[in-house]
């Protein structure tokens, strides 16, 4: 069976929830997802991954996470060469700039996204919200 990331850093746990509902729909679509906050990863264990779900919410001035999830991603960056990967995450403000700058920084470095754009929740991830994470899992896996 096939193991997929699913790679959150979140503050509030609106991230959390969109983090489960993919993972969810991985599951569903017949592969096994490995759910984990940043804190219980590495750069190095998620590069031996095929296919990552990453998600992380806007912070600041629309940036990712600055103490934990930027510095694993920037050190995650040059293994993500011919790796799917989806993007996702919560604002608060703002118009999702942080997801334009983070989806281009991860087409740059070679990966194939999944998905139209990143998945983002406005606050708490609403019903709809939810169902797309999961198509995302799915989508993702299959």
């Amino acid at each position: 069976m096939q193991k997929i990331a699913v790679i959150y850093w979140s503050g509030t746990g609106n991230t959390e929830m969109m983090a489960q509902s993919i993972a969810d729909g991985i599951k569903e679509a017949g592969a096994e997802p490995v759910l984990m906050p940043v804190a219980s990863t590495s750069a190095a264990e998620a590069a031996g991954f095929a296919r990552l779900a990453l998600g992380c919410p806007a912070m600041g001035a629309e940036v990712l996470e600055e103490m934990e999830f930027e510095p694993f991603f920037t050190e995650l960056e040059p293994s993500l060469g011919g790796k799917r990967v989806a993007l996702f995450g919560s604002y608060g403000w703002g118009d999702g700039q942080w997801m334009r700058d983070w989806q281009a920084r991860t087409e740059e470095a070679g990966a194939y996204l999944t998905g139209d754009a990143g998945l983002m929740a406005h606050e708490l991830p609403t019903s709809d919200v939810l169902e797309a994470c999961k198509a995302l899992g799915k989508q993702l896996a299959s």
